[in-house]
């Protein structure tokens, strides 16, 4: 594919052979630390036991923290968006604090949470911990520079592609138009199904996954091959429309 480099394999080794300050972007989603004792609950009649689901897919234990380290250094200024969970925001503030860096943290509301709410509040709520270097671009405009989302959750994208955890397309849109521009690189070091591909192929920017499940990197490379055939035909014929108008302007 072209623009599009896809490795399986463990994101912390695949890391250490990307060259230092080659990326202009991270955007991604690394396991949770969540509390899966209580992961199963009743709900209408029916037993729910979707973070049971998450622990035998790794991921709802964390991310290793030497990961931070790699990731910052194969960046060319710290530019990224980390998906979080409570637990994890006091690791991301004291790294990336100690790296001088700006953060702010960012957050997607669900509408239609696991309900899963025995003892405990619902997780309606997932947070995005954004950090950048001195220096770094916030872009975008009024439409993308929204602090927090709230949406349904992306059910459509999990029955699709079997991942449990999909973030929205636009979403990750967002993100990627306001912290880089076309034909820049932007990496996800845990791609899961490939929402950041696609995200990166709908704004024009070279896309770089890393994804450790075999059958999660062979889901997210039959779907950016789907993608990037479907923006192919799009440039396409936008191409042909535009030299239409303007043979028509002309004559």
């Amino acid at each position: 594919m072209k623009n599009i480099n896809l490795y399986q394999g463990d994101c912390l080794e695949v890391l250490k052979d990307i060259p230092d300050n080659s990326v202009d972007l991270i955007v991604t989603d690394p396991p949770y630390i969540l509390d899966t004792r209580s992961g199963s609950n009743k709900y209408k009649g029916k037993t729910i036991t979707i973070t049971k689901k998450l622990a035998q897919d790794k991921l709802v234990n964390g991310f290793r923290p030497e990961i931070l380290n790699e990731m910052v250094r194969v960046l060319k200024k710290v530019n990224c968006y980390i998906f979080c969970s409570e637990k994890q925001l006091d690791l991301l503030i004291n790294f990336f604090e100690s790296k001088n860096c700006f953060w702010k943290l960012l957050t997607w509301h669900k509408t239609n949470p696991i309900p899963l709410c025995h003892g405990t509040y619902l997780s309606d709520t997932e947070y995005i911990f954004f950090a950048r270097e001195k220096g770094v671009k916030i872009r975008g405009s009024y439409d993308t520079k929204k602090t927090y989302y709230v949406t349904s959750s992306n059910v459509k994208d999990r029955k699709k592609y079997g991942h449990p955890t999909p973030k929205p397309v636009d979403i990750l849109k967002n993100f990627i138009i306001n912290s880089s521009t076309e034909n820049q690189v932007v990496l996800d070091c845990f791609m899961g199904s490939g929402s950041t591909g696609e995200a990166c192929l709908r704004t024009n920017r070279k896309f770089i996954g890393i994804e450790l499940k075999e059958k999660y990197y062979k889901t997210a490379k039959k779907r950016l091959e789907e993608v990037e055939e479907e923006v192919n035909y799009r440039d396409f014929f936008k191409a042909i429309n535009e030299t239409i108008e303007l043979n028509l302007k002309n004559n």
